[in-house]
């Protein structure tokens, strides 16, 4: 078992052995999907974070500074 902390900006470090375990790299896409209280997460295929990341640019109107300050306690 390997135990990582969630720091008060919502940030957490993936232990290592971990991250080898599941071939994760440094700018990978994780899903994150809460079921029964359990937090299962998944890497995103390469080809789905394109098309992620395309939709998420044509929401530039939701992600301003100030949208972050309003949302970050949430």
């Amino acid at each position: 078992m390997d135990i990582a902390r969630i720091t008060s900006k919502g940030q957490m470090t993936i232990p290592k052995r971990i991250r080898d375990a599941a071939h994760l790299a440094s700018g990978d896409v994780l899903v994150l999907e809460v079921e029964d209280g359990k937090v299962r997460m998944r890497k995103l295929p390469a080809g789905e974070d394109r098309y992620l990341r395309g939709v998420q640019e044509t929401l530039q109107e939701w992600n301003s500074p100030e949208d972050n300050d309003a949302w970050r306690d949430l």
